[in-house]
């Protein structure tokens, strides 16, 4: 009796052993197509800091296109040494919004935007930005807010700001007098881009030397990919184990926008 009783029960285990394989299957097939998603088009980002105010901001969640520069052994998790340079290169633009790896910590994503390309010269005069020794035209956009960091919200005067080329976006500014707002010139090498933050004097960036924790010169295989949009937003408070912030601190108006 009990000999049939297995025999009754064996078709059942099979068909439960193979509704396992098949989910397994699943969840590998999804993850690859995930895997290769990830490293040949898109990544997401989260903005950890004010430097890119007011275009980016802390809690903002972004899609960087990979394929913009085509691919290097950064484009890959983890950043394995399995090539070197870029493959289907394809020159990014001055005014890009730019995801990349810090030079000196290839483990560290940084996002600012591309000012300078090879050969340029840059410099900091009084506060305002200098390319080829001719003045990067701004104009004047009123003031905003912007909270400190250290328990107090300060005014900050916003500019647009419009590149040659044409390409035009708002930065902030304290004033005309900070440590980054003179500076010397700066040439940029073959190879490697010139980066800075749109919160022009909150932002370490190539203007600061990586001995001093900056960024310094970017590598044009440290380039990650080009911020394309900001898909969600949450404000600094917002957590994923405190799932009522997920709704209570989502800022909307930011979801969905494109990028300049």
């Amino acid at each position: 009796m009990s000999e049939n009783v297995q025999a009754a029960q064996s078709p059942e285990k099979s068909g439960a052993v193979r509704e396992v394989v098949e989910i397994v299957k699943t969840v590998v097939y999804a993850l690859l197509i995930a895997l290769v998603l990830r490293v040949l088009f898109f990544q997401p980002f989260t903005i950890p800091s004010a430097s890119m105010e007011p275009n980016l901001y802390q809690g903002d969640y972004i899609i960087v296109s990979k394929f913009s520069y085509g691919y290097s052994r950064h484009s890959v998790p983890f950043s394995p040494p399995i090539f070197s340079g870029r493959i289907f290169q394809q020159p990014p633009h001055r005014g890009d919004i730019v995801v990349f790896k810090l030079p000196s910590n290839i483990h560290t994503d940084y996002v600012k935007r591309l000012i300078g390309l090879p050969g340029d010269r840059i410099q900091m005069k009084n506060g305002l930005l200098y390319l080829n020794d001719q003045l990067v035209p701004r104009t004047f956009a009123g003031t905003t807010k912007e909270d400190s960091g250290y328990g107090f919200v300060r005014d900050v005067a916003a500019y647009r700001e419009t590149l040659p080329g044409g390409k035009s976006f708002m930065t902030q500014d304290f004033g005309t007098d900070g440590e980054l707002d003179n500076t010397d010139v700066f040439v940029v090498p073959e190879g490697q881009y010139f980066m800075m933050g749109d919160n022009r004097d909150n932002s370490s960036d190539s203007r600061v030397p990586p001995e001093a924790g900056g960024v310094g010169f970017v590598p044009a295989e440290n380039l990650v990919g080009k911020a394309q949009i900001i898909l969600l937003s949450w404000n600094p408070g917002a957590t994923i184990f405190k799932p009522w912030t997920w709704v209570l601190d989502a800022r909307p108006s930011r979801f969905f926008h494109l990028l300049q």
